[in-house]
């Protein structure tokens, strides 16, 4: 029996976790092609988010992962309602942000923050790291007082591992795993309960990638946060996450917790990952079955009918090309998984 894409992991979820804060119900984000300069007419769209579901539990970290141009940050900014989304539900702590008014978004927001990829683009060179991490207290005045400010950054300074007396310094003074902190301070400012992490390490070196994730996960403890942690990266979304969501070409493919992802992955898509995630131990290289995927992801502007994985998938049969695969359980297997064929492969992967 066959039963919704997101229930048998957030049953799981709950068991371990406390209320639901995000609820996703097939988010759809369509970007306009258009053509002409005076008169433009639209004559397509990028399908780059295209029927999403998942829920998010306190205290929980959904890891989000898949190829670049899946559709995973435009995911993320439609969840922080940075972007409208064309359709379906993003409901945060019980209100519902598709079609909800910017007056209303702004003061929503205050409990959802991000926590951008690039910490060389995402804070302004002009602004001392006192103005960047304090501009939250600008923005929302009631929640901190002017002549307390000061403090309140100095605090958030130090939390992040900063020194607080460098409060009047600018970003080019810091290395870029000390400007990625000032950017997780001024998420943290509103002491939101949910934070957006699009690739936050992905642009730092290895060893001050592990700095920041540890940074994250004591965060995550002291402050009661929820994650939604956006990466390419498979090992650091495996050390961070309670459950993963793999994404291909604007749709989650399989969605599960962090063992059935990593040692029991069904879909072809997340068998392929994993196949080329590096193995340490050369003895077991030998062993492994390596995944090669043929061709290059089709456009997000013209997907191949049916099911989107079928033009580089090494299972796909004729029923692959006509019926599009439902996101569930199959074969006995416990995560969901959109895939006619979908089975568990004998693969070895990388460890932690």
């Amino acid at each position: 029996m066959t039963e919704p894409a997101h229930a048998t992991p957030d049953r799981a979820a709950s068991a371990g976790h406390g209320e639901m804060v995000v609820s996703v119900r097939d988010a759809v984000k369509h970007f306009p092609i258009t053509q002409g300069i005076v008169f433009q007419k639209t004559i397509g769209h990028v399908r780059a988010v295209d029927g999403v579901s998942f829920d998010l539990h306190r205290g929980e970290t959904l890891g989000v992962v898949g190829e670049s141009g899946c559709g995973k940050s435009t995911l993320s900014r439609v969840i922080m309602g940075l972007i409208p989304a064309s359709s379906g539900s993003v409901n945060l702590l019980g209100d519902e942000l598709v079609g909800m008014r910017e007056r209303d978004l702004r003061k929503v927001r205050r409990n959802v923050q991000i926590i951008f990829q690039d910490p060389y683009a995402s804070l302004d060179p002009r602004m001392t790291v006192g103005g960047i991490v304090g501009e939250p207290f600008r923005i929302h005045p009631d929640f901190a007082p002017r002549g307390d400010r000061r403090g309140k950054v100095q605090e958030l300074l130090e939390v992040v591992g900063l020194n607080p007396e460098h409060i009047n310094r600018y970003p080019h003074q810091f290395s870029g795993g000390q400007r990625q902190r000032i950017g997780i301070a001024r998420a943290l400012a509103l002491r939101p309960q949910i934070i957006v992490c699009d690739e936050p390490v992905s642009a730092l070196d290895v060893s001050v990638q592990a700095q920041v994730v540890n940074l994250l996960e004591r965060l995550q403890e002291e402050f009661d946060l929820s994650y939604i942690f956006v990466a390419h990266d498979l090992s650091v979304v495996r050390h961070i996450s309670d459950r993963i969501a793999v994404m291909y070409l604007g749709k989650i493919v399989e969605i599960g917790d962090e063992t059935q992802i990593y040692e029991h992955p069904t879909h072809p898509y997340t068998q392929a990952l994993l196949s080329a995630v590096p193995v340490p131990d050369p003895a077991l290289r030998g062993r492994r079955e390596q995944i090669v995927l043929t061709g290059d992801v089709p456009s997000p502007a013209n997907p191949p009918s049916g099911c989107r994985f079928r033009t580089r998938c090494f299972k796909a049969q004729d029923i692959c090309a006509e019926k599009e695969p439902a996101l569930v359980s199959r074969d006995g297997s416990v995560q969901p998984s959109a895939c006619h064929f979908a089975k568990e492969l004998d693969v070895i992967h990388a460890t932690r």
